[in-house]
C-alpha cells in the first residue's frame, strides 16, 4: 500500500468516525433520553444537563478528528515521520487526557447532586479507560514518530 492509498484510508476512517459521532450525539443520545425520561418522569429533569454535558465532550473529539485528518494529509504527502506529526500526536493525547478527565469530573459531580445512577457511573469508568487508553496510545506514537523523524533527519543529513 503507497502513502496516498493509505491517506486515503485514514481520511476516509476520519469521515467514518466522524460520521458515527455525529449519529450517536444528535440522534441516539436525544432519542434514548426522551425514551427513558418518557419511561421513568422523576429522571425528566436530568435530560437537558446530561445532554449538554454529554454534547460537550463531542467538541475535543472533532477537534481530534482535524489533527488527525493533518496527519492523514502529511501522510499522504510522504511526510510521515515528522516533527508536525508527532506535535499532532502530542496535542491528540492532551485533548484525549482533557475529555477524559472531564467525563470523569462531570460524572462525579452528577453522582454527588443524585443526578445519575451508580451503574452509570460505573459505565463511565469504562469509557474513562478508554480515553486513558487513547491518550497512552497517542503519547507512545507520538513519541516513536519524533524518534523515527530525528533519524529519518540525521539520514538525510549523512547522505
Amino acid at each position: 500500500m503507497n502513502q496516498q492509498k493509505l491517506a486515503a484510508w485514514l481520511k476516509g476512517i476520519v469521515i467514518g468516525i466522524g460520521l458515527c459521532g455525529l449519529i450517536v450525539y444528535f440522534v441516539i443520545l436525544p432519542t434514548y433520553g426522551e425514551s427513558l425520561h418518557a419511561g421513568y418522569p422523576e429522571f425528566a429533569g436530568w435530560h437537558w444537563p446530561w445532554l449538554i454535558f454529554l454534547w460537550l465532550t463531542a467538541i475535543p473529539c472533532y477537534i481530534a478528528l482535524v489533527l488527525g485528518w493533518r496527519i492523514a494529509a502529511n501522510i499522504g504527502q510522504d511526510r510521515s515521520f515528522s516533527m508536525e506529526n508527532a506535535r499532532l500526536l502530542q496535542r491528540i493525547a492532551c485533548l484525549a487526557a482533557i475529555d477524559t478527565g472531564y467525563f470523569f469530573l462531570g460524572n462525579v459531580v452528577f453522582a454527588l447532586l443524585s443526578m445519575s445512577h451508580p451503574g452509570i457511573l460505573l459505565l463511565s469508568l469504562l469509557i474513562c479507560f478508554a480515553g486513558v487508553a487513547v491518550t497512552v496510545a497517542a503519547v507512545c506514537l507520538s513519541h516513536l514518530v519524533r524518534k523515527a523523524a530525528d533519524l529519518q533527519e540525521q539520514s538525510d543529513l549523512t547522505i
